[in-house]
């Protein structure tokens, strides 16, 4: 494991964040090697060098345990937004685990995003934090097929992992749900897709899913996607040349489709995926004092 100097790891608070109500963001780890074909942070202007190489912060829990007895407020802390908090080098260096401590520690909410089944070895944490302040956890499922899910996402555990790790966040009774995106053109956008994800969600107990029926491309990322279209889908790269151009949104062409049989099944199923409506249940349960620090 290579280490980065970082002189700040937590950010600065933002009152109104409508991105699942995160007041705060912390990345411990740049890069990610879970080679997902569609990752928007290999964008350039992002400016993560090497992506596929994952590198831990120096100091980092140092510099978290500074940052967060600084602050003036409490609040969200947001984090797998740049790199999954949960890499494959997290299982010994335990460097997500012992930020979860710190966060307990000092009051604060969190919001994890990620791939990775792992984080049910957290499960204790997460629900002494729980008792104080709001968790949210987000894992990230495209394709409900693990060998289509072992093409786009090559060294993420595969779908039906993240699936039983759902069903044992949501057993511990934590706030659990599906991040569905992207959802890939040409590849992912079947109605027998989204049904089943939405299906398998419901079986595992997950609270919501949060949809997005298309991806984002900007040019070196859009590269990158093209030469592993090129790769491991056979003539859809020539797809998206016609029906996208150079466009940043690519929406799925029967995106107004899907988007209505998710919501049928959602509501079938009593599965929330409003943006609004999940932060608001996540958020729930906590005294007016704590949540007017949130």
């Amino acid at each position: 494991m290579n280490y980065i100097p970082a002189k700040t790891i937590v950010s600065g608070y933002a009152e109104q964040n409508a991105w699942f109500g995160c007041n705060y963001n912390m990345n411990i780890y740049k890069g990610c090697c879970h080679g997902c074909i569609y990752c928007d942070s290999r964008s350039e202007c992002y400016g993560v060098e090497n992506f596929d190489e994952v590198r831990a912060k120096e100091n980092a829990l140092e510099t978290i345990g500074r940052e967060l007895r600084s602050k003036r407020r409490t609040g969200v802390i947001g984090t797998g937004a740049m790199s999954d908090p949960y890499n494959p080098f997290e299982k010994e260096l335990e460097l997500t685990r012992d930020a979860l401590e710190l966060i307990d520690r000092f009051g604060y909410g969190v919001a994890i995003a990620t791939k990775s089944d792992l984080i049910v070895r957290d499960i204790d944490i997460l629900k002494e934090i729980a008792k104080h302040s709001p968790v949210l956890i987000k894992i990230t499922v495209t394709t409900a097929d693990d060998e289509l899910c072992q093409k786009v996402e090559p060294r993420a555990p595969i779908s039906s992992e993240r699936f039983k790790a759902i069903e044992r966040l949501s057993d511990s009774g934590l706030f659990a749900g599906v991040l569905l995106m992207p959802v890939l053109p040409f590849i992912e956008d079947t109605e027998e897709n989204i049904a089943a994800i939405v299906e398998r969600a419901h079986q595992s107990g997950a609270r919501f899913i949060y949809p997005a029926f298309g991806v984002t491309m900007r040019q070196n990322q859009r590269d990158w996607f093209y030469n592993k279209l090129d790769e491991l889908f056979p003539s859809v790269k020539e797809k998206y040349i016609k029906a996208f151009g150079n466009s940043y949104e690519c929406r799925c062409p029967n995106h107004k489709e899907l988007r209505e049989l998710f919501r049928r099944k959602c509501e079938e199923y009593g599965i929330i995926y409003r943006m609004s409506e999940i932060i608001s249940a996540y958020k729930s349960g906590y005294s007016n004092n704590q949540l007017s620090l949130f």
